[in-house]
This record gives structure tokens, C-alpha cells and sequence, in this order.
């Protein structure tokens, strides 16, 4: 089944002038991360602005309490260890040390919490082969204490090795692993087709990223579509798929398609980020949704708090508010 979200009567030209600025401040922003003043100043007065909002604390200890409450309410939880595009191969290693902590943390403190990493964080940009064997620890110890790693997508350059490393974790015997589509890329149908014989656990997310045209749908209504159409055949295909979006629209339809179908909540979750619309994730939750909330820590949190700005001019406002504070 393909379908498609219907236009809400009356929306008009008022909504698509609504949507065509948010496009543009959104572009702005992700634009603006790489601006060296910009950069200086959120990493100065971010903290103090209310990133933390967003960031569960800066280091593990702080997290924890955070996982806890989560978890009391009847969420699930996976955490990051905020930071990218690692430098050099000690550091990498070092990453994947501090993720094979976590997880034993995550066992110690009995939390429903799993593992989110980005592979750029592990080494990817110094050689896919350094990437792989250090994502293969942290999985591989994930497998042995009883826990899940999901391997984050991150810019369309990257796509094709994290597919080939999320393949050779596969083939290596490790089932407890998955993997992220976007659907603002024109490549994602073919590579979920290329995907499924595997029987992936599979996160579907819009895309965070700034992509050009020529690869990425510029226009968020064919974004929704493409997500609406990925999302129908990750469902029917019968593997357990992660819905990571915060649009309103997609999740009732989702919710719709499951109890039409009859989707039970053991085959999918809707995943939402720390901090924005926690009242929707407590709702869905005690409707019986299962619902997990991506909830980083750690010091890096430059990049993934750019990111959240530009996904939603009302937090862009809230840290201002912050800030006049």
C-alpha cells in the first residue's frame, strides 16, 4: 500500500508560504553551524541558553537520572555519546571504550536504554576498515550483555560505507543491530529494497542533514510523502521499524495503518528526541504505544544542538528567551 497525508482543508497559500519560510530558515541555520562566530558563541552561552533541554547532562553520571525518569514513565530510551568526525584513531578507539562502559552502566543500573552511535565518532572518516572493527566491539559486547546498537546515518557521502558496515556486522552473526533511512534521499527506496531480505530493525527518520536537489528532495511535502511511502512498506514487509518523527500528521497515520492492518506495537515504536513534545510521548505511551526518546550527554553537543534549532524555529526561540534571560 502507498498513500499519502491529505491536505488539511483550508491550509491554501497561508500554509505554503508557512512551510517555504520554515525551508529557508532551516537551510539558514545548518548554513550558519559552520560560521566560526556562530560557533563561538553557542558553545560559550549554549549551556546557559537551555541546550539542555535537548542534551540529557555532559557526562554519563548526569544522564543516568534522566534514562531513570524516563524509563519510571513508561518510555524507553537510547543515548549517544555526543561528538563526530573523530581526528585520529586513538580517539576513535576511545569512543568505542566509553560506549562499552555505557552499556555495562545500562546493565549495572537495570534501564531499558540501547545504543545510538555515529560512525564518523568511531573512525570512518580515517578508513571504513577502522570504523567497522570498532563498532564490531561495541556491538558484539551489546550481544553479550543483552542489548541493541543502532548505527545513526549521517550526511548521503556516508551512506554507502554505514550500509557496507551495517551488512559485514549482519554477515558477522550479529542480528542486534540496525540501521537509519532518510527519507529526503532519492536512493532510500532502492535502499530499502536492498535491505530487506536481511530482515532489518530499521529507524526511519525525514533527514537532518543540508543535501543538494540533485540528490534530496528540496520540497518538505515530498519529503512527508516519501516518508509515508517508505514507512507503509517497512510495515508490511513485517520487520520491527522505528518511526522517528515528531509530525503529527505521520504518526496518526501511522496509527491509523497499524490498527487497520492490525500492526500490534511488539512490530514498531515511534522514536522522538529529548526535550520536544514530551506531553505527545507520554500520551502515546499510555495509549500503549511503545515509545523510545533519543537522549544523548556528553560535551559535543555543538553540531546536534544546530541541528535541533534548525528542525523548529520555536526552539531557536526558546533559547533566545533563555538567553534575554
Amino acid at each position: 500500500m502507498t498513500g499519502g497525508l491529505a491536505t488539511e482543508p483550508g491550509a491554501g497559500a497561508v500554509e505554503q508560504v508557512g512551510v517555504a519560510l520554515n525551508q529557508v530558515f532551516r537551510r539558514g541555520i545548518l548554513t550558519a553551524t559552520h560560521a566560526d562566530p556562530v560557533a563561538r558563541f553557542v558553545r560559550r552561552y549554549g549551556m546557559r541558553m537551555g541546550a539542555s533541554r535537548f542534551v540529557a547532562g555532559e557526562t554519563l553520571d548526569e544522564a543516568v537520572p534522566v534514562f531513570r525518569s524516563l524509563n519510571a514513565d513508561g518510555l524507553r530510551a537510547n543515548t549517544t555519546l555526543l561528538g563526530e568526525h573523530v581526528q585520529n584513531e586513538a580517539e576513535a578507539r576511545a569512543v568505542a571504550e566509553t560506549y562499552l562502559g555505557v552499556l555495562d552502566r545500562i546493565v549495572a543500573d537495570g534501564l531499558q536504554v540501547n545504543i545510538a552511535l555515529k560512525l564518523t565518532h568511531l573512525g570512518l572518516d580515517l578508513g571504513e576498515e577502522i570504523a567497522y572493527r570498532n563498532v564490531r566491539d561495541v556491538v558484539a559486547h551489546a550481544a553479550r550483555v543483552g542489548n541493541f546498537v543502532r548505527l545513526d546515518m549521517e550526511e548521503s557521502a556516508r551512506v554507502d560505507p554505514t550500509l557496507r558496515i551495517y551488512r559485514r556486522l549482519r554477515e558477522d552473526g550479529l542480528d542486534n543491530v540496525g540501521a537509519v533511512l532518510q527519507a529526503m534521499l532519492y536512493r532510500t527506496p532502492d535502499d530499502l529494497a536492498s535491505l530487506l531480505p536481511l530482515k532489518p530493525n530499521l529507524r526511519l527518520v525525514k533527514g537532518a542533514y543540508l543535501e543538494p536537489a540533485s540528490i534530496a528532495y528540496p520540497k518538505k511535502a515530498d519529503v512527508d510523502r516519501a516518508y509515508i511511502a517508505l514507512a507503509e512498506r517497512m510495515l508490511a514487509a513485517g520487520n520491527f521499524t522505528a518511526i522517528a518523527t515528531h509530525d503529527e500528521r505521520i504518526i496518526q497515520h501511522v496509527l491509523d495503518l497499524a490498527r487497520r492492518q492490525k500492526i500490534g506495537p511488539d512490530r514498531f515504536e515511534f522514536q522522538m528526541l529529548y526535550g520536544i513534545r514530551s506531553q505527545r510521548q507520554h500520551e502515546l505511551a499510555r495509549a500503549g504505544q511503545r515509545v523510545l526518546v533519543a537522549t544523548p550527554y556528553g560535551t559535543e553537543w555543538y553540531f546536534y544542538l544546530m541541528r535541533r534549532l534548525a528542525e523548529r524555529p520555536a526552539n531557536v526561540l526558546f533559547l533566545v528567551r533563555n538567553l534575554v534571560r
